[in-house]
């Protein structure tokens, strides 16, 4: 196998020849990833599961959702069988993905076709693109990859891979559509699935964001970005602002019998219909929390504040839970609208990853301040 030219290497012979499809298929007949929603050469895949699998991809890896992908499946077979599970049960089997929008759309998404289209997804972009939680990426996708129409997914991989092959100066976001129309130009017309494939891949396996292996592209000789040495230089992107930070505190109430008591959030908003443990509301001001915060406790008891802070960090804010817990008989009564839950059963309920990581931070917590007892 030949090494990878360093990111530094330069290079005196210029970019050769325009890209051409067909040198990016015929590498990705020999070293195409094999993936359990990709269908074997020769066949075309199922639109459920390309459609299951790229709202499962979206800012989430492959390896990550490979076991969600499984259980899905093995749960909800068909869209039909998805359509018709209460949300409740998708956004529970969902726990643990994040960005829990895709799991509420998912479901939607899997309502519309069984009510619009009679369980089958349509093939064309503009049908598919009407679907709820279907943006122009997953409508190219499904509509290449499930259909074999040309169409010209473009998703971070794609942007990486174009932007290197042309040496695009024009940065991201606005850039998108210039990389639209240049990847669109690339595609081939004669196995649009297998080339959308093909791009994926090569971003995934070859063009990553460090150390690409450039002598071992298909697309090597026409690439500009090669040719000058400037490979990690593209995709060129605005610098992001720093994310504002939240803080609230979580009140953790466990009874003798180790349940713990847990509610659902509303219906809108961030991680919506999930459940949660109790919390003050989210303060968007610097790190402080509401005055009195003890008001909003889940019921009287001695509240005590954990050593150390929960952190997590949303797409557009970081949040810092700091945890209280106070222990309780077995014989409390959970107030209303909430429910205690013992650790056996956390699986079936929607919980993200943020509350998981709360709940592991306020059991392990055994060794208490000396924080003033409230309440």
């Amino acid at each position: 196998m030949l090494s990878p030219i360093p990111p530094s290497a330069s290079f005196s012979a210029p970019a050769t020849g325009a890209p051409d499809s067909a040198d990016l298929l015929a590498w990705y007949d020999i070293h195409r990833r094999t993936l359990p929603w990709r269908a074997p050469p020769g066949h075309r895949a199922d639109p459920y599961h390309v459609f299951l699998s790229e709202i499962m991809l979206q800012q989430t890896t492959v390896k990550a959702v490979i076991p969600y992908f499984g259980a899905f499946l093995h749960r909800w077979p068909s869209v039909a069988h998805l359509a018709a599970a209460p949300l409740e049960n998708v956004l529970s089997a969902w726990a643990g993905l994040g960005y829990y929008a895709r799991a509420r759309n998912l479901h939607k998404c899997a309502q519309a076709v069984v009510e619009r289209h009679g369980g089958l997804f349509p093939a064309d972009e503009a049908s598919l693109l009407a679907l709820p939680g279907i943006g122009p990426y997953t409508a190219a996708a499904i509509s290449a990859i499930a259909f074999d129409l040309p169409s010209s997914p473009v998703d971070g991989n794609i942007e990486r891979v174009i932007t290197r092959l042309h040496a695009v100066e024009e940065a991201l976001p606005k850039a998108k559509p210039t990389i639209r129309t240049l990847a669109a130009a690339l595609t081939s017309h004669a196995r649009p699935g297998d080339h959308a494939q093909a791009m994926m891949d090569l971003g995934a396996t070859i063009c990553t964001p460090k150390s690409p292996a450039c002598a071992l592209c298909p697309f090597a000789p026409p690439c500009q970005a090669r040719a000058a040495g400037t490979m990690q230089r593209y995709p060129l992107k605005v610098k992001k602002a720093p994310k504002p930070e939240r803080a609230a505190i979580a009140f953790l109430a466990m009874r003798e019998d180790g349940a713990v008591l847990l509610r659902t959030r509303p219906k809108k908003g961030l991680l919506a219909h999930m459940t949660e443990v109790p919390a003050t509301p989210w303060s968007a001001a610097e790190g402080s929390i509401p005055e009195a915060p003890e008001a909003f406790a889940p019921l009287p008891a001695q509240w005590r504040a954990l050593p150390g802070m929960v952190r997590h960090v949303f797409t557009h804010f970081a949040l810092e839970f700091t945890v209280w817990r106070a222990e309780l008989p077995q014989s409390t009564i959970a107030p209303q609208d909430m429910r205690f839950v013992l650790p056996r059963d956390f699986d079936s309920e929607a919980l993200p990853s943020l509350m998981r990581k709360v709940l592991a931070h306020g059991r392990a917590g055994a060794q208490l301040t000396d924080a003033p007892r409230r309440g």
